[in-house]
């Protein structure tokens, strides 16, 4: 089973990925986008690399603190006795609500957010940038992750089943879609929508810091970071003083967290409206 996920998991993420790709052509929210190919290249680019750096430093590590705390039945889960199909509804909501609070740390940490600002960087949302984290943002994480997964019992399964379903979801989120306003509101009840995430990608920080949830919409309600805009349009996404030189390609991305000039987000009022439903 384990081996069939492994597999799953990048057919689910490219095929998605090409879809997501053609949807952006097709009915893009945000028009004038160009050079789309080389922009979505360097994304996809730090996406690959970090996936190999997490397959080869993290995989094994991932296994063998997963299978100890089922060896010793350690864990939330085991210790609640929950098993089968509810094990895995119950784990999958309890990394999702580990991946909200992770989320918040990087915005509010100066050190979570030199790297994490490389996310935040791209003026040009696309699909693609949800692929575009710094690989040190990568091991960061992974290293709280090996923590966390025992500490929720967790097996790999639950790990290869949540990164499954969160794929595609990233990659919608990120879409520069132009989804109707209807049916963002109603898939935005239960997930994370474009609606919702290009609002997080704003330059102004009371709107970057705001919609935190990665799956499941309902956290950014339950713990009060969520925030809309009448006309996403209007937003202006990226950080101040990134230019294109700076964020565009892969080595630029990479150096992005060790140059003196840090990337900041516009703190300045703008008659923004208040946080919406």
């Amino acid at each position: 089973m384990i081996e069939s996920l492994s597999t799953f998991k990048p057919v689910v993420a490219t095929v998605a990925l090409a879809l997501m790709w053609l949807i952006e052509g097709l009915i893009p929210m945000f028009e004038g986008r160009r050079e789309r190919v080389g922009h979505d290249a360097s994304n996809v680019a730090l996406g690959v690399l970090n996936a190999l750096v997490a397959a080869l430093l993290f995989a094994g590590a991932t296994l063998v603190a997963t299978e100890w705390a089922r060896a010793n039945s350690f864990g939330l889960l085991n210790w609640l006795g929950v098993t089968g199909v509810w094990g895995f509804v119950l784990g999958f909501v309890l990394f999702d609500l580990w991946q909200y609070f992770w989320h918040r740390l990087n915005h509010r940490i100066p050190l979570l957010w030199r790297f994490h600002a490389v996310h935040h960087a791209d003026r040009e949302l696309s699909a693609s940038s949800g692929l575009r984290f710094h690989t040190g943002e990568i091991l960061l994480s992974s290293v709280a992750r090996l923590a966390v997964l025992p500490l929720l019992g967790m097996t790999v399964g639950h790990v290869l089943v949540y990164e499954a379903v969160l794929l595609p979801i990233i990659l919608f989120h990120h879409g520069n879609v132009g989804v109707p306003a209807g049916a963002d509101r109603w898939l935005r009840w239960l997930i994370v929508t474009p609606w919702m995430h290009w609002v997080h990608h704003s330059d102004y920080q009371p709107e970057t810091d705001s919609n935190y949830s990665s799956v499941f919409s309902f956290w950014d309600r339950v713990f009060g970071s969520f925030r809309l805009v009448r006309d996403p349009r209007k937003l202006t996404l990226g950080l101040e003083d990134m230019e294109r030189a700076e964020w565009a390609t892969l080595p630029g991305m990479v150096a992005m967290p060790f140059r003196k000039q840090r990337a900041r987000r516009r703190h300045a009022a703008s008659g923004r409206p208040e946080p919406g439903r």
